[in-house]
């Protein structure tokens, strides 16, 4: 089975909806984005978004968390099927990153994947690549985050 039979061009994928604590900002905070308004409510509240937020990549962490959490179950629910689910690879990168609003202490993030474009790479025959419009949206329905990324997928 291919990507594209599993979730058509264009079809969007409800992951998964990860809350943002704010014990949850701090601990990620500390350790990959010390930001004083990712890191104290005091600081956050008098900078210029606020209040306490999430990290950017706390944010963008959370997709990858939601997907790969998502393609576990679906791979075993495939397999319980008796098919044989796609070969997933890595990922070549992602562009067109867009953190659009701040995730704030006690938000919930719903995130979701859409397939793009599927093509066979010319310069490696047997492997495809798959082009995804990613993007996490909040408890209110607005967006906070969007990226395209690309997936190898083993013929």
């Amino acid at each position: 089975m291919r990507l594209a039979e599993l979730s058509p061009t264009g079809t969007r994928i409800e992951l998964e909806t990860l809350h943002f604590s704010a014990e949850d900002i701090i601990r990620f905070a500390s350790r990959f984005d010390p930001q004083p308004f990712h890191l104290d409510a005091e600081a956050a509240r008098n900078s210029v978004l606020g209040g306490l937020c999430a990290s950017g990549w706390h944010t963008g962490s959370g997709w990858m968390k939601s997907f790969l959490a998502f393609w576990a179950k679906e791979t075993k629910r495939l397999k319980a099927e008796g098919i044989e689910p796609p070969k997933l690879g890595p990922s070549p990168g992602f562009r067109k990153l867009k953190w659009i609003k701040p995730v704030y202490a006690g938000d919930d993030i719903t995130y979701f994947v859409t397939l793009v474009e599927t093509r066979p790479l010319a310069s490696r025959p047997g492997l495809l690549l798959n082009t995804t419009f990613n993007e996490g949206v909040n408890q209110k329905g607005e967006t906070v985050i969007c990226f395209e990324s690309n997936v190898l997928e083993f013929e």
